[in-house]
């Protein structure tokens, strides 16, 4: 049976973001280039829509995003994205524009099981802003 929540006054978006950094293990940007400079074995996963990831985007990065992302992730579903529902056990990092979608994101996907979820904290804006590269060409 479902729960029923019922706030006593409405919530809004930066409230799901609090709720979901609450729960979440964030990384910085200088973390994240040690890990991918290390070849550390992990998914990394852009969560934002495809005109943002054409834009540019972290090289190495799936793009799932946030919208499909429950889809993609559920072996049960017949479209899933095998690299990310085959990664249950390895060390997954999201990332969106500036880490709220990708804070839920990461909350939802330690829901359904997947153990070791990262967010980008500050997300591609910040990495843009301390100097790291991006992949600015469309990939189809």
């Amino acid at each position: 049976m479902y729960n029923t929540f019922k706030p006593e006054q409405p919530v809004g978006l930066m409230d799901f973001v609090r709720a979901a950094k609450a729960c979440v293990t964030e990384i910085t940007p200088a973390e994240l280039k040690a890990k991918l400079d290390a070849k550390e074995d992990l998914l990394l996963v852009d969560v934002r829509e495809s005109s943002e990831y054409e834009h540019g985007h972290i090289g190495g990065a799936h793009l799932v995003p946030r919208g499909i992302l429950e889809a993609a992730a559920d072996t049960s579903y017949p479209k899933h994205y095998p690299p990310l529902s085959g990664a249950r056990d390895q060390q997954i990092v999201v990332y969106c524009a500036t880490s709220g979608r990708s804070a839920m994101a990461a909350a939802v996907l330690q829901m359904m099981g997947f153990k070791n979820v990262l967010n980008l904290a500050g997300g591609i804006t910040r990495w843009e802003a301390e100097g790291l590269p991006q992949i600015r060409k469309a990939e189809y």
